[in-house]
């Protein structure tokens, strides 16, 4: 595979010059952002596919293989999220998106025509890699693209597509479900909406410039100034290409991470509180909600199609949430909102499983559910979400990011992969009710080791946060 020059295509450059730079950030934004509309409708619309997938007319799942259906994805995307960033920086950004979207697109066709549970797990993995590679190119391509007074707002807005995504997802399981829900293959319905983004996506890239940053490292100087010069005045596009070239030169002088740099103790510190803070917001259950919030609520009582068109309120306080957090994490101390967060999510578990143990037979227990649902989904999406990859983001200092970050996703993604395969089995064996106590457990988990390890770090430069965590192990 070649990489794509942004030289190559004088069409896209003369398309995107005629805009001003506001213009062609906006396009920018929303086009490269389908990514994460696809990472949330293909994580999402699990949820509402599952029980007529399970079907013994269909693919005959059992609670094993259903889990399996439902994690495969994410085994995928820890996988892609590694390969990710690693083919991105040989073959480019917007060329990878490119290959991303066709990705998303056969794995998806790969899912509606499944004939079998093994067939289905196997395009499940292949859609995953695609979910995980976006998660890690998306955001990069965005940082690259945006300038530093807006970097915040360009990247958080993919995380705001990945909950829309997961709504629409719900949205649309609601009246498929509910319009033909009598028909054997509704499913596949619900799974081939999703080529519709994937070929936006795979459309949308003709108009997307290569990342400047990218174009510079190459040493394709010329080409980085032409793109700068479609996304920023005039007057700040050769000063920002002076900035990207020091920076590059800085980076280069930088020796690479070896075993000894991870035996460091506060260096072995950082890495823990990334790998914790990472798996304990995933062990907390958030995607038994994301991905199983249909089956929760049919266990509690409501019908299928009912459940279908309760779960929607899930994801519309999902992207209310997220909303409300990206506007919170410049405001409020990153410490106290994620204790904050960690707190209410371990309150409301603990009243699921207390509700569903007290109510059990009674007509009020899904409605109970329901309301305890999406008041966990108000403490995660705008708390626990934003802050914890915010937070693996910050902590790592310059020369180990790539390193601990990486080790801090794997184990989050595993986590997610843990929950998403387990759930079906735990809630066959211990019931709503006992496991949403055993997600509460890595609630109280999580508060007391945030309370005794996290350091304050809104404020604070990377270094002052990485000076701060050297003086604390000498103290």
């Amino acid at each position: 595979m070649q990489n794509l020059k942004v030289s190559e295509n004088p069409v896209q450059l003369e398309h995107v010059k005629k805009k001003n730079p506001k213009k062609a950030l906006k396009l920018i934004t929303t086009v490269s952002t389908f990514g994460g509309l696809l990472f949330g409708y293909d994580t999402g619309v699990i949820n509402g596919a599952l029980p007529f997938m399970a079907k013994p007319d269909q693919l005959n799942l059992n609670a094993l293989t259903e889990g399996l259906v439902a994690s495969s994805l994410i085994l995928g995307a820890a996988i892609g999220s590694l390969l990710g960033g690693r083919l991105s920086d040989k073959k480019g950004r917007r060329s990878l998106i490119m290959y991303l979207a066709i990705l998303f697109l056969f794995s998806t066709i790969g899912c509606v025509i499944a004939p079998n549970a093994s067939i289905m797990i196997i395009f499940r993995f292949f859609l995953g890699l695609a979910v995980g590679g976006s998660s890690v190119i998306i955001p990069s391509y965005l940082a690259e693209m945006s300038p530093s007074d807006q970097r915040g707002m360009m990247v958080s807005r993919n995380e705001l597509m990945i909950v829309t995504g997961q709504f629409l997802a719900y949205i649309c399981n609601a009246v498929i479900g509910n319009t033909l829900g009598d028909t054997g293959h509704v499913w596949r319905y619900m799974l081939v909406v999703a080529t519709l983004p994937a070929v936006a996506l795979w459309i949308g890239v003709v108009v997307l410039p290569e990342s400047p940053r990218w174009l510079a490292s190459k040493g394709r100087i010329a080409e980085a100034l032409k793109v700068l010069q479609m996304i920023r005045n005039e007057s700040v596009a050769q000063q920002e290409l002076n900035e990207i070239k020091a920076h590059i030169q800085a980076e280069h002088k930088i020796e690479k991470v070896s075993l000894k740099d991870l035996r460091v103790p506060w260096v072995q510190r950082i890495i823990v509180i990334g790998v914790v803070i990472g798996g304990v917001s995933q062990l907390v259950g958030i995607n038994s909600i994301m991905y199983y919030g249909t089956q929760i609520l049919e266990n509690a009582g409501f019908g299928t199609k009912t459940a279908l068109i309760a779960n929607v309120a899930n994801g519309l306080i999902a992207v209310i949430a997220v909303m409300v957090g990206m506007t919170l994490t410049n405001k409020v101390n990153r410490r106290t909102m994620l204790l904050t967060g960690l707190s209410g999510v371990t309150v409301v578990l603990i009243a699921i499983g207390i509700s569903t143990f007290v109510l059990t037979g009674s007509p009020a227990l899904p409605f109970v559910v329901l309301s305890l649902t999406v008041l966990y989904l108000a403490f995660f999406q705008g708390a626990i979400g934003p802050l914890g990859w915010l937070i693996i983001a910050e902590i790592f200092p310059a020369r180990l990011r790539g390193v601990g970050m990486g080790i801090a996703t794997l184990f989050l993604w595993l986590c997610n992969f843990i929950v998403g395969l387990l759930f079906p089995t735990l809630l066959s064996t211990l019931g709503l009710s006992g496991t949403f106590f055993l997600f509460a457990v890595f609630g109280f988990i999580g508060i007391a080791f945030v309370a005794k390890n996290l350091p304050e770090t809104r404020g604070l430069s990377l270094e002052q946060i990485e000076d701060n965590f050297k003086m604390r192990a000498i103290n």
